[in-house]
């Protein structure tokens, strides 16, 4: 009898752990986060808009200046035992509980732009960078899947005088800067674009006088003129992937690299002509972790346990170095210093993973930690600023022996209830934590440093 009741309680046990393992892969797939705690009145607009500034460490795209993922702003405090210094908050960015918006902001001297999410439309925020003041704020309709939110998910950029947003459901818009004036808007789908499960999540990229987007299905790969909106060029088909696009150098040419649905591919900007691509094939689709280089090896990771791949590019075609399960991260982008990868491996429905230091030229694991959670990182001062999905900072000496952790601020954020997806920026000095509806700015060098 007792036999019998502990094959039964066993069984149970295993039953329910399927259960909550099932549902744990659905919820990381189809789930939803509604918006909880405070959500406050968006305020009234400034009376009288400032000229438009640039900064000494501006961030104004997905990676920043270079794209490289590297703030320019040095000096910062490296003792944060005691927090750091909160300048302002923010908390109005989503409105109502069904806005979940994920995009980071970018910041270019005192304008500092961020998208949010109300009801049926889109909104674009501008806000002072140096106090959150509201200066402007543009919206337009868009209709959007609720899966982890109807809101935007890409990264804007700002070109000087323009910033250019790209929403879930592919509407490419591109505002001017100083008051927010629509300057063109157009949608990619309408090219013959789809839009993939998650929603359009790549990051516009300008380069030269074009600004490209992923697109999908049959417009793989969207180029439109960064003045007019007028379209360029539009190439391949297949399923868009969820990441950014990225530049190479290769010899005397510049390649504009795509990590679309189903693989990596290098076009010629100018046209959309192809100069190489590699296939690299991963659950659902999921390609969201900008693909990044150095010299002549261009570094690519996707989460599900696919893994990661080095290719060697010569004389304007790609070799796969090696390919490896070292490292595979759902969407957070790695770095590559000194001939080492630095970078979390793991998925994004929770806070636990590894950070990892891998060798570049042959894909030999250096070190790997489970003390920074999972999340998402930058470079700064020399260091790495990680953000685990809890809200907890990390800085990190760059280090090939071991983990060579500086400082901690736990609980940057305050309370939260879903994984702080959103990636930290740094620029002029100020740290910048974007969390759904709230933005918090904390001061990241001392007021009295150059």
């Amino acid at each position: 009898m007792k036999r019998t009741l502990f094959v039964i309680y066993g069984a149970c046990i295993v039953v329910l752990s399927g259960i909550f393992i099932v549902y744990i892969s659905w919820n990381a797939i189809h789930g939803e986060q509604d918006i909880t705690g405070p959500v406050g009145p968006i305020p009234e607009q400034a009376a009288v808009l400032t000229p438009t500034t640039h900064g000494p460490a501006d961030w104004p795209c997905w990676r920043g200046i270079n794209g490289d993922g590297k703030s320019t702003v040095s000096g910062i405090i490296k003792d944060w035992s005691g927090g750091l210094k909160k300048l302002w908050e923010v908390n109005y960015l989503c409105q109502g509980t069904q806005a979940a918006t994920w995009s980071a902001p970018v910041v270019q001297g005192n304008r500092l732009i961020v998208p949010g999410r109300s009801g049926n439309e889109d909104m674009i925020f501008c806000l002072d960078s140096n106090n959150g003041e509201l200066l402007w704020l543009e919206t337009y309709k868009a209709k959007a899947d609720t899966r982890h939110g109807p809101g935007p998910r890409a990264t804007p950029f700002i070109d000087d005088n323009r910033v250019y947003t790209f929403g879930r459901s592919g509407d490419l818009a591109c505002w001017r800067l100083k008051d927010g004036k629509l300057l063109w808007k157009r949608n990619v789908n309408d090219e013959g674009g789809e839009t993939p499960t998650w929603g359009h999540s790549s990051s516009p990229l300008v380069y030269g006088d074009k600004v490209f987007v992923q697109g999908g299905k049959n417009a793989q790969v969207v180029a439109y003129s960064k003045t007019t909106g007028d379209l360029e060029w539009k190439a391949r088909q297949g399923d868009a992937g969820y990441a950014a696009p990225a530049l190479v150098d290769m010899d005397d040419q510049v390649g504009l690299m795509i990590f679309h649905g189903t693989g990596l591919v290098c076009l010629d900007p100018d046209d959309g002509s192809e100069f190489w691509s590699v296939p690299w094939k991963t659950s659902y689709n999921v390609n969201a972790t900008t693909p990044i280089s150095t010299d002549t090896i261009v570094f690519i990771t996707s989460g599900y346990r696919t893994g990661c791949q080095a290719l060697s590019i010569d004389r304007g075609r790609a070799n796969v170095l090696w390919t490896s399960k070292v490292l595979a991260s759902h969407h957070s982008d790695p770095f590559i210093l000194d001939g080492f990868i630095y970078g979390y491996s793991g998925q994004s429905n929770q806070n636990k993973g590894y950070f990892k230091c891998i060798k570049l030229d042959d894909g030999t694991e250096k070190w790997s930690t489970d003390k920074l959670g999972w999340g998402t990182v930058l470079h700064v001062d020399g260091h790495l600023l990680c953000m685990d999905n809890e809200g907890n900072l990390f800085l990190i000496k760059p280090n090939t022996e071991d983990v060579q952790i500086v400082t901690e601020f736990e609980g940057a954020l305050g309370d939260i209830d879903h994984p702080a997806w959103t990636i930290p920026i740094v620029a002029n000095g100020k740290l910048y934590l974007r969390y759904m509806q709230r933005l918090l700015c904390y001061a990241l060098v001392n007021s009295n440093d150059p």
